[in-house]
């Protein structure tokens, strides 16, 4: 793993309608990330935050049927090239958010720099829909498929290149909770998935073993976007859209430190995180001690 982390706050709570995700980054930095991080021999450049505008309408005044498009268009720009800057000096992007919309400047920025990026999309939900699938309209939902060049024009053609990425370099880890439009596209494009059957059935060392193998086959660099709702509300109670049935905190640290081991990583963002839905800053700590586990933490 890269020795030098630049860290990237991204406090985004126009992608869903549920106030709080914004404060995000400030909780993860709380619960304390660079201290953790320093303590494992990491140089961390921590950039602040992204500064994120705010609409001049409400979403139900708004003449799209995408909330808030134009001003999560604007912060993907911004963050993209933020996250191009890091990787361009060498150094591995690590992204705090703020909701999953925030992914779509993301990977725009680093998929920049790679040929055949890899991603593992860690998530409750499939983030597949578009504008017609959508039941919410909200672009949270819809990261992944913006990603693939499915969507909206001024999502899919942030840093002015699309898709980002290709179908056959996604693993989807943890889903429960897919839309059937979502699921049409799954089967449409092939995308592997890992739903907590799956989970259950095989156990996560085989889960991680396959979704690693499958993941670094063909591609120059590998991404992960870890949503903290991919984990059982009861361990991460401080995210907007919790699914019960989730992946337990012990089975989330095994994948972390599969993932340490199989030294993959080039980038990596945690997402919705929600102070105002949380309890005494839970589900920040808990992304805390998922990093420190994805970054070589080892119980002594």
């Amino acid at each position: 793993m890269n020795n030098q982390l630049s860290i990237i706050g991204v406090p985004m709570d126009l992608g869903q309608m549920r106030r709080g995700v914004d404060m995000g980054p400030s909780a993860i930095r709380y619960a304390g990330i660079v201290e953790r991080l320093t303590n494992l021999s990491y140089d961390i450049e921590d950039l602040g935050d992204i500064e994120i505008g705010r609409p001049e309408k409400s979403p139900e005044e708004q003449d799209h049927q995408l909330k808030n498009l134009k001003e999560v268009a604007d912060a993907s720009e911004k963050l993209s090239d933020v996250v191009n800057e890091v990787v361009n000096r060498k150094r591995f992007p690590l992204v705090f958010g703020g909701d999953h919309s925030i992914a779509i400047g993301t990977l725009a920025g680093v998929a920049r720099n790679y040929d055949n990026l890899g991603v593992i999309w860690y998530d409750a939900h499939g983030d597949l829909n578009n504008s017609a699938t959508s039941p919410s309209g909200n672009i949270h939902g819809m990261p992944l498929a913006v990603s693939l060049g499915i969507g909206d024009e001024s999502l899919t053609g942030i840093s002015g290149y699309t898709p980002k990425i290709k179908p056959e370099n996604i693993v989807i880890i943890g889903a429960r909770s897919l839309d059937e439009g979502e699921r049409e596209l799954i089967k449409e494009k092939g995308i592997k998935v890992y739903t907590m059957h799956e989970i259950d059935r095989m156990g996560m060392t085989k889960v991680m073993e396959e979704a690693i193998e499958y993941v670094s086959k063909g591609t120059d660099g590998v991404h992960l976007s870890l949503d903290l709702d991919g984990l059982d509300p009861h361990d991460a109670p401080g995210v907007g859209t919790p699914v019960l049935g989730g992946i337990s905190y012990r089975e989330s640290h095994l994948a972390m430190e599969m993932l340490a081991e199989s030294d993959i990583l080039t980038s990596a963002e945690f997402v919705e995180v929600n102070p105002i839905l949380d309890e005494k800053n839970k589900t920040a700590t808990v992304a805390v001690a998922l990093m420190g586990s994805l970054f070589g933490e080892k119980l002594k």
